[in-house]
């Protein structure tokens, strides 16, 4: 049976699932288990590559998928968010990014199918993460050359149409462009997601979530809340929304702004509260649910799940909570105007 998530949406909250680095963190895992049997004569350190356990530790990601979905997530993302030859050239592991997408897409669907089937009443979707990659089309890594680039567009386009085309391949039902510092970043993401859509005569849902990195509300190319949207409002997505950098309180305002003014479903996955002098987030499930309540309360969200620090334990009461709540309505919106 196939289920359409757009139309789910119209009766219920939708959660997503928490952090996948906080929980492969606790299985403190060692350069062997990165680097697996395939990978054991590769030139240079893999530890930390959490992509790559898609391949070498599968039994991991795979428990991390069914503890999300067992604490109430309705869609888990794929273990892909550095899954481009860009971010992956870092390791010089670019011929094994469809492998690790297709596998962590693969994965995620088992896992998914078989919740779906216990709890037909509940079906489970799988997010094909794209995360925003190590570079940037906006901005010059070199303060001595502003005109710089270290990545340009066509690079980028060509860079996501692999990770797109290998996450469809593995069964992902959505794609998630996600933690967006740079606008220009998601719009080639999204331009290589509809060329892909193109080619192969069929579309998918497509999220988008951005990222606002410090207290002046903007993104790190110097959007705001509304101009991210308006700069990706032509696109027809399912989502638009906010995750990373900051917490569930420090994000309310920016959550509002689009609640009042985007013409999609409105997503949030912050982070558990802002890190701790060590970089540890210290924010319970109970202080980020009761946050998490009062945006649901307010219609601010569709879609909500948890970031950095968060675990199954945050998801469980974030699930909790949104089951308590109905979805935020989809009307004109404000933004009309403004264009």
């Amino acid at each position: 049976m196939a289920y359409d998530i757009q139309e789910i949406l119209k009766d219920r909250i939708l959660v997503l699932d928490g952090a996948m680095g906080t929980m492969i963190q606790r299985h403190k895992l060692e350069e062997v288990d990165f680097r697996g049997d395939r990978f054991k004569e590769h030139d240079s350190p893999l530890k930390g590559n959490n992509d790559l356990l898609s391949i070498t530790r599968p039994d991991i990601i795979r428990e991390i998928h069914a503890l999300y979905y067992e604490a109430g997530a309705d869609i888990a993302e794929t273990n892909t968010f550095s899954g481009t030859t860009i971010a992956q050239a870092d390791y010089g592991l670019e011929s094994a990014v469809y492998d690790i997408n297709y596998e962590s897409a693969r994965i995620a669907r088992e896992v998914a199918d078989e919740f779906t089937a216990r709890e037909p009443h509940k079906p489970r979707f799988v997010a094909g993460s794209m995360g925003p990659t190590n570079r940037t089309a906006s901005l010059s890594p070199d303060v001595n050359d502003p005109g710089f680039r270290a990545v340009t567009f066509d690079e980028l386009v060509t860079a996501y149409k692999e990770q797109a085309g290998a996450l469809l391949d593995g069964g992902a039902d959505v794609l998630l462009v996600e933690t967006v510092f740079d606008t220009l970043n998601a719009k080639a993401a999204v331009f290589a997601i509809e060329e892909i859509f193109e080619e192969r005569g069929k579309t998918w849902p497509v999220m988008v979530s951005g990222t606002i990195t410090d207290a002046s509300g903007r993104t790190l190319s110097g959007q705001t809340t509304e101009a991210f949207l308006v700069s990706l409002s032509h696109v027809p997505l399912l989502s638009i929304g906010l995750n990373c950098a900051l917490g569930a309180e420090q994000l309310r305002p920016y959550l509002d702004t689009l609640a009042r003014k985007a013409p999609f479903n409105v997503s949030a996955h912050p982070n558990a509260g802002l890190p701790n002098e060590f970089g540890e987030y210290d924010q319970t499930p109970e202080e980020m649910a009761e946050l998490i309540d009062g945006f649901l309360s307010d219609n601010y969200l569709n879609i909500v799940g948890g970031c950095c620090g968060t675990t199954p334990d945050h998801i469980k009461l974030i699930a909790e909570a949104a089951n308590r709540h109905k979805p935020r309505p989809i009307e004109i919106p404000e933004l009309a105007n403004s264009i």
